[in-house]
């Protein structure tokens, strides 16, 4: 039985499946992304750090790791990890993305008045790391 196709009907339709089965030369945004997170809580900060617990509630300290920009690192409030939440910045990172990017946390500021962040900080670089 002979199928009557256009040859560049068939040629179009072997172009496209070689191309979606040759890798890309340029390796993707998404794979150069890392991100990372940990849950904290007040009640069980002390069993693996030294300094008081930084935050005023449990929440989550998240890490997002662009090579253009370095490690970011964040601290959302329980109940604020969507994808619109703009966490509040820990490191020099991510206050100066949010600054270059004109945004500003939309999360309530959770962090005490004079709190070490430097033991969150590394919290928030090693979810980066696993």
């Amino acid at each position: 039985m002979r199928i009557n196709m256009p040859r560049w009907l068939i040629g179009a339709v072997l172009l496209s499946t070689v191309t979606a089965c040759t890798p890309s030369q340029d390796r993707s945004y998404a794979s150069k992304f890392v991100s990372g997170n940990a849950v904290v809580h007040e009640v069980f900060w002390s069993i693996d750090h030294k300094m008081p617990y930084p935050f005023t509630t449990s929440g989550e300290i998240l890490c997002v790791y662009y090579p253009d920009f370095g490690i970011e690192v964040y601290f959302e409030p329980a109940g604020y990890s969507k994808d619109s939440s703009i966490g509040t910045p820990l490191n020099k990172a991510a206050a100066k993305a949010l600054k270059r990017d004109g945004m500003k946390p939309n999360v309530p500021y959770s962090i005490k008045k004079g709190a070490d962040l430097n033991e969150a900080v590394e919290v928030g670089l090693k979810a980066c790391d696993e």
